[in-house]
């Protein structure tokens, strides 16, 4: 029996941890955590997980020290070294942006000629002023960036940005936006035969849960009717599923639905005929 495991990095602590682990549980493996462990065995499934800091997770990927990563794509995006995204996951969402202090005019990436600014992502800043054309001064700091234009050492910050709750209790506002990020896994530039196979059962397992998130599933009654109106209105997965009902004349209607569609559909299906609608979860989808 093979002795083969794929080493898995994520975030020793924080939100990216949380959900990393939480998918990781909703796939159906099990992890034996302790207390301050660095790293962690799953009792079912071929995996180690490798408890790191999160900007160390690049490196470590790139020396095949772990074989796949869990970061945000922004820290793909900062550090540069040599992996690939496999597969986006849909959490830990965020944005990398420009700020100033609030009133400070600003009608675009040119405003920022001959200022300083602070930021904790020094490459991903620089790639965005060349791109540009902007000639600017880059103040690399680690922790509260968002200080900076309050204490003088800078005219702007570069910061991840979510609620931007942060942003505003420092008298600061959201200028523009430099990328978008979220959670995602990644990858060496090559996996052994034995460690592919393990990360595709992996990734088959992540993809199902990922779709199950994101759909729902649908069902309703109607009159005989009013059915292929209905199936007209629904832009769900292939057909949807027909049964006749005990009353007479009446059918109920199944189907799978993206859930950011729902409520652009729902007063289409009411005034087609549809009553009794359930929204239900879906644990698991296979697609």
């Amino acid at each position: 029996m093979s002795t083969t495991r794929l080493k898995i990095a994520v975030q020793k602590s924080g939100r990216l941890l949380d959900d990393s682990l939480k998918l990781l549980k909703e796939c159906g493996i099990s992890i034996d955590n302790g207390k301050d462990q660095l790293k962690a065995r799953a009792r079912n499934f071929p995996v180690d997980i490798l408890y790191l800091r999160n900007s160390d997770i690049p490196q470590y990927v790139q020396d095949g020290v772990a074989d796949i990563g869990i970061i945000g794509q922004n820290t793909v995006v900062e550090k540069q070294k040599a992996i690939k995204e496999i597969l986006p996951l849909g959490f830990s969402t965020c944005r990398l942006s420009i700020a100033l202090p609030k009133d400070t005019e600003f009608s675009g990436p040119q405003d920022l000629n001959g200022k300083k600014i602070a930021t904790s992502y020094p490459n991903s800043l620089r790639q965005y002023l060349d791109r540009h054309q902007i000639s600017a001064e880059i103040h690399e700091i680690s922790g509260s960036v968002e200080i900076a234009p309050n204490i003088g050492l800078a005219d702007a910050i570069c910061d991840l940005v979510s609620s931007g709750s942060t942003l505003f209790k420092n008298g600061l506002e959201e200028k523009d936006i430099i990328l978008k990020s979220e959670a995602a896994i990644v990858a060496g530039e090559q996996l052994s035969t034995e460690l592919q196979a393990i990360l595709d059962k992996l990734l088959f397992r992540i993809k199902s849960v990922l779709a199950a998130r994101s759909n729902k599933y649908l069902l309703m009654n109607a009159p005989n009717a009013s059915v292929e109106t209905i199936i007209k209105v629904l832009p769900g997965m292939k057909s949807p599923t027909v049964m006749p009902l005990a009353a007479e004349g009446w059918s109920s209607i199944h189907t799978v639905i993206a859930e950011d569609r729902f409520w652009d559909i729902i007063d289409q299906l009411k005034d087609a005929g549809a009553q009794g609608i359930l929204v239900v979860p879906i644990e698991k989808m296979i697609l």
